[in-house]
Order: structure tokens, then C-alpha cells, then sequence
């Protein structure tokens, strides 16, 4: 009886030669699921199946979870999968024709640094032929960027009003005709009122894109994307002193100088993209025909508490009060204020500093185009990097502090050490670019009101159009032979300035999380 029992408890069917056979072979291996002993098939079940009801019993409970990109949905499967696909997916639509709108939006914008110079030996350049002083040239960059101050807001608002591709259509073909009508300029008047409406028609973009991307993606995605932007505007700058290098050979053609030419080729682009933009940049999430109904809702569930929505009304005064008194939001903005001076004055002297590092006229245009090229490479690992790790505060401040050094470092070499004032050209280019996607990234993590993103976002970077006036007086022409250190001297002060005012920045919010953990709406601040 007792080896009977045995063989019940057991395999009945076995015999007790073949019990210990299965026994020395190790069930556990064994290609025959049924072969696996009960006490294993057991445990098994116990970890996997009761472990996956008892999670799907808790995410139906709390609908939530600590990390979005595992999330369960209601049958218990991982939807995060999906979600990577439908990112994807409107990465593909939404990141590249950005970039390259931009990309023609800076190089509209600074092109006037490269036809202040272009030709000027046989004095076919922008100041000689329009009669204009260098103070009249510094007056006409001042008057962009109060056009750009001016309008940063409300365009904003007109963006959301009459949807992202109509008013984004209609500034570029805007800015691409005004360009093109500068090549037609012939005195210090018509360049400065063309540029005063180039800087209305060009000031809706970039906060427009940073506010547009609430709309698509959490604040977990927003900086590399942000950062794949905004670094089209440093393939600008190296694209556009290839160009003007070729456009160079150009003088005289059908009796136009080259500067001429310049304005001309980089202001059509704009005006034919108009086109492609007002029929291609989708709008919002829940109005993509390129989007299933089962992705249209995913983006909207993704959305529901960091994101913008397309179908929300206008933001209220309730909602406007709320930021504009909240002072958090003003340490960002004056951070932001100290980055626009780099920003800026590199924008528009890159080429008349690379003059003055000994390179003759058309080589100088050359030679603008590896300072961009690093500081695009540069700027996207960074803000990758920042929302990996989601320290954007962290980024911000350490590359703010490497772009100082080498602005610093220029000022302090000697005049005639070309090539290593050069290099520090590259290094300053780099960190000064890449701290800004992390800076922009961080605003639009801390803001709680999602309809007043809008209004938050156009402040941040009005507040820094002062900063970007500065940029256009402090590289003197005058100082051209002593390498520029007025210029070289304020922005290292100013990145010195940013790396302070993150790193308190950080302090405080990670203060104001231990503090005032649970209350309000329980959100933490991101830093």
C-alpha cells in the first residue's frame, strides 16, 4: 500500500523504474510540459498567472502607474509598445518638416551677417552699396529683435486660434518674401523697416513650435525634440557659410552682387515650403487622418495631465493670471534672458569673428561651418541625454559653464593665437547651444496650467529678446585686430550667469518637493 501511495502521488501511470529515470533527468528540462512535476506547475502558476491578475486587479483600481512607458491597460497587457509606435509615428511626421522649417526660418534671420561681408574687398558688400555705417548695421539686427519681442506673444495665440499649419504657412511665406526684398534694398532705411518686418513675421515660430510639441508629446519627450529644432538652426549657420561661399562667385551675375544673390536663393525656399506646410504639418493628435481611432485615443490618454489639447478653448484670464503671477516661472525666464545674449551675437558675428581669426573674405564663410556642425552634434546628445535622465536643471547648467569657458578663454589669448581662439570658438558655440532645448524643456515641465503653456512659453522667449539686443552691440568693429573681447567677455559672463541661476534653480525645486510633497495637486516639480 505504502509504495502504491507513492505511485499516486506520483505518476499513477509510471512505473517506479520510470519515476526515478524522469527524476535523474530533471523534470525542469524536460520538452513535455505535462512531465513537470505538480509541486513545480504549481509555483509556476502561482508567479506568472496570479502575479498578472493581481496587477491588472491594481491597475484597474488606480488607472495609473509610476512609469508611463509600461503602463497596463485594461486587459493586462503592457501597452508600452504601443505607445513607442505612435511616437514614433509622429516623430516621423512632425520632428523633420519642423526642423527644416526652421532651419529656413534662422537662415532668413542671419544671413545679414554673411553679406555684411561677402565681397567686401571690391566693396560689393551689404554696407558698401547701401551706404550704411556700422552703427546704422547694428541698428537694423536691434530692430529684428524688437519686432521679435513684440509679436512673440500674440502670434501664439494666433497659432492656437487658427490652427499650427495655417499661421505657420502663412509666416513663412511672410519671412520668405521679406527676405527676398531685402535683396532689392538700396539704403539704410529700406534694409531696417525690411528687417523690423522680418522679425514680426519670424518672431511667432520658435515659441510656436515649443507650445505646438504640448500638444503632441509628454514632458518626458519634449526636450530632444525641442533640442532636434532648435539644432537646425546651427545646420543653419553651417549651411549658410557653404552657401554664401558659393553664392560668393555669384558677383555680378545679370548685373546683381552676390550679397543680393544670397538674399534672393535663401528667401525662396521659404515662401515655396509654404505650400508643403499648410497641406502637411498636421494639426493635433485628434484631428491626424494619419492616426487610427485606437491611436488618436492613446494619444489623448497620454496627454490628459502634461500635455495641450487642440479641442481645449481659448485660455482664460483665470488661466493667464496664474501664470503671469507666479513668480517660479520668472527665474526661468530671466535664465533664459542670459543665454539670448550668445545665442544672438554668435548668430550674427560668427562670420565677422571667423574674419578676424585671419581667414580671408570667402574662406571666413567657410570656416563658419564647423563651429555649427559640432554644436548640432553637441546639442542633440545633451538634450538627449537630459531626458533620459530627467535632469534637464543638471545639463543646463554644466554645458552653460563649458560654453563660458570658451568664451573666457578667447578673451584671454592673444589676438594673433589663431587657431586656438578658433577652437574655443567650437567649444563656446557648442555649450552655449546646447543648454538652451534642456532650459525650454524644463519651463514647459513645471507649468501647471496646460492651457497657459502657450502664454508661459512666448514669455520665456520675449523675456529673452533683450538679451539677444545686447548680443548685436558688444562685438565692436573696432575691436576687431584685439579679437572681439568685449563681446568674448560678456558672454562668458552671462553662460557664468545661467550656470548659477540653474543650479539654485534645481536646489529650490528639489526643496520644494521635499517640503511640499502630497499637497496641492501632487504633481513634483521636474528638475
Amino acid at each position: 500500500m505504502r509504495g502504491q501511495s507513492r505511485g499516486i502521488r506520483s505518476m499513477p501511470s509510471k512505473g517506479e523504474k520510470e519515476k526515478k529515470k524522469q527524476a535523474k533527468k530533471g523534470a525542469g528540462f524536460s520538452k513535455n510540459p505535462t512531465c513537470i512535476p505538480l509541486q513545480l506547475r504549481v509555483f509556476l502558476y502561482r508567479v506568472f498567472v496570479l502575479t498578472i491578475m493581481e496587477e491588472k486587479k491594481v491597475n484597474d483600481i488606480e488607472n495609473v502607474t509610476d512609469y508611463p512607458e509600461a503602463d497596463i491597460d485594461s486587459s493586462g497587457l503592457e501597452k508600452g509598445a504601443r505607445e513607442k509606435a505612435l511616437v514614433w509615428k509622429q516623430d516621423l511626421r512632425i520632428v523633420p518638416l519642423c526642423a527644416a522649417i526652421y532651419l529656413l526660418c534662422y537662415l532668413d534671420r542671419s544671413n545679414i551677417g554673411n553679406a555684411k561681408i561677402l565681397n567686401e574687398e571690391t566693396n560689393n558688400d551689404l554696407l558698401s552699396e547701401t551706404d550704411m555705417t556700422s552703427f546704422q548695421y547694428t541698428i537694423a539686427l536691434m530692430v529684428f529683435l524688437i519686432a521679435y519681442a513684440l509679436f512673440e506673444v500674440p502670434s501664439n495665440y494666433f497659432l492656437k486660434k487658427l490652427r499650427p499649419s495655417r499661421w505657420i504657412a502663412f509666416l513663412m511665406l511672410s519671412w520668405g518674401a521679406t527676405t527676398m526684398g531685402l535683396g532689392g534694398a538700396h539704403n539704410y532705411a529700406q534694409v531696417t523697416g525690411l528687417r523690423f518686418l522680418l522679425g514680426v513675421m519670424e518672431a511667432g515660430l520658435f515659441p510656436g513650435f515649443v507650445y505646438y510639441l504640448t500638444f503632441w508629446y509628454r514632458n518626458s519627450e519634449r526636450s530632444i525634440r525641442v533640442a532636434l529644432i532648435l539644432a537646425s538652426a546651427t545646420l543653419a549657420g553651417a549651411f549658410g557659410g557653404a552657401i554664401a561661399f558659393g553664392v560668393g562667385h555669384m558677383n555680378g551675375a545679370h548685373g546683381l552682387s552676390a550679397w543680393r544673390w544670397l538674399f534672393i536663393i535663401e528667401g525662396a525656399p521659404s515662401c515655396a515650403s509654404a505650400v508643403l506646410v499648410w497641406f502637411f504639418l498636421p494639426d493635433y493628435p485628434e484631428s491626424a487622418h494619419w492616426l487610427s481611432i485606437e491611436e488618436k485615443e492613446l494619444a489623448a490618454r497620454r496627454l490628459e495631465t502634461e500635455g495641450s489639447h487642440g479641442s481645449a478653448k481659448a485660455m482664460s484670464w483665470e488661466e493667464a493670471r496664474e501664470v503671469l503671477v507666479d513668480w517660479r516661472l520668472y527665474a526661468h525666464y530671466v535664465v533664459y534672458f542670459g543665454i539670448s545674449t550668445p545665442f544672438s551675437s554668435l548668430s550674427l558675428f560668427t562670420p565677422a569673428i571667423t574674419s578676424g581669426l585671419g581667414y580671408s573674405n570667402l574662406r571666413a564663410q567657410l570656416m563658419t561651418v564647423p563651429p555649427y556642425a559640432v554644436a548640432y552634434v553637441v546639442t542633440v546628445a545633451v538634450s538627449w541625454s537630459a531626458d533620459h535622465f530627467n535632469s534637464r536643471g543638471l545639463h543646463s547648467a554644466i554645458f552653460s559653464f563649458i560654453g563660458a569657458m570658451g568664451f573666457l578663454a578667447s578673451a584671454v589669448l592673444p589676438a594673433d593665437a589663431y587657431l586656438h581662439r578658433y577652437g574655443c570658438l567650437i567649444v563656446a558655440a557648442s555649450g552655449a547651444f546646447a543648454c538652451i532645448p534642456p532650459l525650454l524643456g524644463w519651463l514647459s515641465s513645471n507649468i501647471r496650467s496646460t492651457a497657459g503653456a502657450g502664454l508661459a512659453i512666448a514669455l520665456n522667449v520675449s523675456f529673452g529678446a533683450p538679451g539677444q539686443i545686447v548680443g548685436v552691440w558688444i562685438y565692436k568693429s573696432n575691436e576687431a585686430k584685439k579679437g572681439y573681447p568685449t563681446g568674448h567677455w560678456t558672454n562668458a559672463a552671462l553662460l557664468l550667469f545661467v550656470t548659477a541661476g540653474c543650479i539654485l534653480l534645481r536646489f529650490y525645486y528639489a526643496w520644494r518637493n521635499k517640503r511640499y510633497n502630497g499637497d496641492g495637486d501632487g504633481k513634483k516639480f521636474a528638475y
